[in-house]
């Protein structure tokens, strides 16, 4: 029977990890294409969404916009991450047929009139681009331009609609491998003045042969991140960071070793010269240390949670070291997280609920309750939120109702048995809190503690280390998330990430120490919220960046940019904060183990 337990208990993570990969590779691989075509065949192409520039959430339906269609219109069958990406691909008028050149062809005609004109004015005033997909390769542009050259008054502007696309497209064998539209300057309409006006939009397509091989046909577009100079500069601004802080931590964690070491030869040296002289520092509290914390059903919800989201963040780095997403792999990221998270509920109900009880709680089912909602709740109201004002806006990030029901049949068929199912295995664990040290039966009163080791100053400090860690990759990834840049180098960032845990633990393990030599043995919230401070400073880092490095604006962007980055915030707090009260756990008790505690 213990042979089985001992293997069921070694199979059963195993399994899970299995699942979790087959899963997930499965779901973002399920789009590529990889069709061969022969000459004269239709190649699809799909127009995508429309929308300003520089507000990457504010996208539109194509056809919102008033250009016309050659046929009628077929919508593609989207995946669940590409609805939640904001994808609304449509068939577009343009016919690329395989090998087939054209010159001039006509799309289509239409007669805008006075209200077109100007919502076609107003769209290229505010820098609108398009999206489109050729054999699922992205393609872009803008459609039309403003004319400002010696004019300071934007009243005397000239606007301008595009209305002709050069595409070339390359091909090897019966495969496309790339393609390129690019709008003729000279053949344009005139959108200045409020009047009725005739288009003919027109297009040409030109076929090439290259020898890049198929394999090969999305490298183009993640070379603007991994250009040599670009590398170079992006990886010596990471080690030059690393090496600051691992320094800082390096020299810390020399002074922490020395003093603890001190301390355990003052304490022997204590108990063998006299047994009744008064204890100091971190021993003297040595019965209120263990001493169960206020709230702990919220502590261990928080923990759980905190474990499910890095588990969630593990997984998600290994699908991508293994290219998973690879650039314009369409909503590969959202069907990844979205499948791993409701997978992963099991961890958070098992963790929390194992924790609970180790803390004698009673009311575990409570517990279990709160641990679901602790993340999705405020996760929930803000999509709530940002959904209708996506709906007040007609924008294609606002999800149909069908996806909306399957997103909750995910999380009611499949997130919350495995939460309840995690939280029954971990309540029947039958684990015990292993507390080195006996717990008296009255608590001590804190002493008197100066401004700068209350519990805000020392979030403060703990935060600040492992953000400075992290903040040059920041940049790299906002450009990438609220803006048009490609993001591939992950390796880049999962070095970044290992540091910033390996920062993490040890600060918050150091303040820790600080606050117990200080004789005050409420440590348990302390340590948790120290390492997920971290999280607060990237918040600070949203406003900073979206004031200064960003031309993002708008109400519609403005709610998108900060309600999701404060979830992502939020996340990152339960994370970090689960890993540095995790590590000053073991601390402590590996501190009172090394002493003898009556």
């Amino acid at each position: 029977m213990r042979y089985r337990e001992k293997m069921e208990k070694k199979l059963v993570p195993c399994l899970v990890v299995s699942i979790l990969i087959l899963c997930s590779v499965t779901l973002v691989r399920s789009d590529a294409s990889d069709n061969r075509y022969k000459v004269g065949e239709d190649v699809p192409l799909y127009v995508n969404k429309v929308g300003p520039f520089h507000n990457p959430s504010e996208t539109y339906r194509y056809f919102d916009l008033p250009f016309c269609s050659s046929g009628p219109m077929t919508d593609k069958k989207e995946a669940l991450g590409e609805l939640l990406n904001g994808d609304r691909l449509v068939t577009a008028p343009y016919k690329l047929d395989f090998l087939n050149d054209k010159d001039s062809k006509i799309a289509c005609k239409n007669k805008l009139t006075k209200e077109q004109v100007a919502q076609f004015r107003e769209a290229v005033s505010k820098d609108y681009y398009f999206q489109m997909y050729y054999d699922d390769l992205p393609i872009w542009g803008f459609i039309g331009k403003v004319e400002k050259e010696g004019k300071n008054d934007p009243s005397e502007y000239k606007y301008y609609l595009f209305k002709h696309l050069h595409f070339t497209i390359f091909y090897n064998k019966d495969r496309v491998i790339e393609i390129t539209a690019q709008s003729d300057p000279k053949n344009v309409v005139d959108l200045t003045e409020d009047k009725e006006v005739d288009v003919e939009f027109m297009y040409s397509v030109k076929w090439k042969e290259t020898e890049i091989p198929f394999e090969k046909r999305m490298e183009k577009y993640s070379h603007s991140s991994s250009l040599p100079h670009h590398l170079e500069i992006h990886w010596f601004s990471i080690i030059n960071s690393c090496v600051t802080v691992l320094l800082l931590t390096g020299f810390l964690a020399t002074i922490l070793m020395r003093v603890l070491k001190n301390d355990f030869v003052k304490y022997a040296h204590d108990e063998e010269s006299a047994e009744d002289q008064e204890e100091t520092g971190w021993k003297y509290i040595h019965g209120d240390v263990f001493r169960y914390p206020k709230y702990k059903s919220v502590l261990a919800a928080a923990v759980g949670s905190g474990t499910q989201l890095f588990t969630l963040t593990i997984f998600i780095f290994l699908l991508a070291l293994v290219g998973a997403f690879y650039p314009y792999n369409r909503g590969a990221l959202f069907t990844a997280l979205v499948v791993i998270y409701a997978l992963t509920a099991g961890i958070a109900g098992y963790t929390a609920a194992s924790f609970f009880c180790q803390l004698e709680g009673t009311n575990w089912v409570r517990n279990l309750l709160l641990t679901g909602c602790l993340f999705c709740g405020p996760l929930f109201l803000t999509f709530c939120f940002l959904n209708t004002v996506a709906i007040a806006y007609s924008a294609t990030a606002a999800l149909p109702f069908g996806t909306i029901v399957v997103i909750f049949l995910i999380w009611a068929l499949v997130t919350t048995p495995l939460l309840v199912l995690g939280g029954i295995a971990g309540k029947n664990s039958k684990a015990e809190f292993q507390a080195p040290c006996r717990t008296t039966k009255y608590p001590r009163e804190v002493p008197p503690l100066p401004w700068y080791r209350k519990t805000l100053p020392q979030m403060a400090m703990a935060g600040f280390l492992p953000f400075s860690a992290i903040y040059i990759e920041l940049y790299y990834i906002f450009a990438s998330v609220w803006g048009h840049r490609i993001y591939t180098i992950y390796s880049i960032l999962f070095i970044v990430f290992i540091i910033l845990l390996i920062v993490t633990a040890f600060i918050t393990v150091a303040l820790t120490y600080f606050q117990l030599a200080a004789e005050d043995h409420e440590w348990w919230w302390r340590s948790f919220l120290c390492g997920g401070s971290t999280g607060l400073f990237v918040y600070g880092y949203c406003l900073y960046y979206y004031f200064s490095r960003s031309d993002m604006s708008g109400f519609m962007q403005t709610s998108f940019f900060f309600g999701y980055m404060a979830c992502v915030c939020y996340g990152f707090f339960l994370m970090l904060g689960s890993i540095g009260f995790r590590s000053s756990l073991f601390f402590v008790r590996h501190i009172y183990h090394s002493i003898k505690c009556e």
